[in-house]
């Protein structure tokens, strides 16, 4: 039986080009997503708050993070030995991912904010954005075994619950354009941080090449992923542009209280009685 050897990893196998798509991906979920919470801040407790929401977890936990990890492991290769994904735990790994910031925003984004919930919504998220990444390592099939070292898989537990609590304080109190784009651009660095950092710790032993590894390669499922993400992006800058602005809001509102007093003044005015019945009265 051959000795099990550690086999050579490469992270950036393309060059720069899948850790720049990465970036870039997870700011534009992080932009969307900061985007719908702004809106949600602005609704009454309810369905619409919550729908916002719900476009915000998917925004920032379906493109910020998870597609991010995806876009970030096109790159990942290991010398001599195959790669493949497993699909439904790939597809897991993305659910997780949008669950686990749908719930950390709920926490924050439903009741009165306090500092109590940022840090416990802060702390479930990073924890559970943690268990996608490496659930998602988990949907991983190679010729061979995948370690992790201990040091960094905390450190990047670490990173993720850090930057998931400053994410929900950044759903609180973004708001302006500019700070909203400066706060994307922060959350994407602290994903594509947290990302890189555990994946520092992979190792691979590779075992005998075999002709029945299982799973589908990178490319097979990258088309699929990009209509997805597409879509997903439409949907919600649709959503963002039909959204009426506080402007038409605050007109409509004018309009509705002009037409109430119209009705009031009506309602409480004397009605006129007839001509014939005032002659009747005075005779």
């Amino acid at each position: 039986m051959a000795g099990v050897l550690s086999a050579e990893i490469h992270h950036f196998t393309y060059g720069p080009i899948t850790p720049i798509l990465a970036y870039a991906v997870s700011v534009l979920g992080s932009l969307l997503g900061l985007t719908c919470t702004a809106r949600a801040r602005r609704l009454d407790p309810g369905a619409r708050r919550g729908g916002w929401l719900m476009l915000a977890a998917w925004a920032i936990g379906g493109t910020g993070i998870w597609t991010m990890h995806f876009m970030a492991m096109l790159g990942f290769g290991v010398n001599g030995v195959a790669l493949r994904f497993d699909i439904p735990i790939t597809v897991a790994s993305a659910v997780l991912a949008v669950a686990v910031v749908g719930i950390g925003l709920f926490i924050v984004g439903l009741g009165k904010p306090n500092v109590l919930r940022v840090l416990f919504g802060g702390l479930f998220t990073g924890l559970g954005v943690a268990s996608m990444h490496y659930t998602g390592m988990a949907a991983l099939r190679v010729d061979g075994s995948i370690t992790h070292s201990r040091n960094l898989v905390i450190a990047s537990v670490v990173i993720a619950v850090v930057a998931a609590t400053v994410a929900l304080w950044f759903t609180l109190v973004v708001s302006k354009p500019g700070t909203t784009f400066a706060s994307a651009l922060v959350m994407g660095v602290a994903v594509c941080g947290m990302h890189y950092t555990a994946m520092a710790g992979v190792r691979v032993n590779a075992g005998q090449p075999t002709l029945h590894l299982h799973g589908a390669t990178a490319g097979t499922m990258l088309l699929p992923i990009i209509v997805l993400v597409v879509l997903v992006v439409v949907l919600l800058f649709y959503a963002l542009l039909s959204e009426p602005k506080e402007e038409d809001a605050a007109a409509r509102a004018f309009l509705d209280r002009q037409a109430a007093e119209r009705l009031a003044a009506q309602q409480s005015a004397p009605a006129a009685q007839p001509i014939g019945v005032r002659r009747t009265r005075l005779r």
